[in-house]
């Protein structure tokens, strides 16, 4: 009984650290793309930035993902993600 439960535990935590590195190299992956909506590098000087509700980045206008609300603000976001969020929290 003790041999079973310890090659139970070993290939339980084997699964637990392939899932890990799983997890980390997609997020890598994720991180190393280029998002191709996106300007890279600062944001020219001048430029009046918009703050995410979400998550707080500051980030110019032009590149940020846009909501339009009732009463005729606009929200700014980082991402789709934030956005999403954002929404799902309204």
């Amino acid at each position: 009984m003790g041999f079973l439960l310890r090659y139970a535990l070993i290939l339980l935590l084997g699964m637990l650290v392939l899932r890990a590195l799983g997890k980390v190299l997609t997020g890598l992956i994720a991180g190393a793309s280029p998002d191709p909506g996106r300007r890279s590098g600062p944001p020219e000087r001048g430029v009046q930035m918009v703050r995410d509700p979400v998550c707080g980045t500051f980030l110019p206008p032009d590149t940020a993902v846009s909501l339009a609300e009732r009463g005729g603000g606009v929200r700014y976001f980082c991402s789709e993600k934030c956005r999403d969020a954002y929404k799902a929290r309204a």
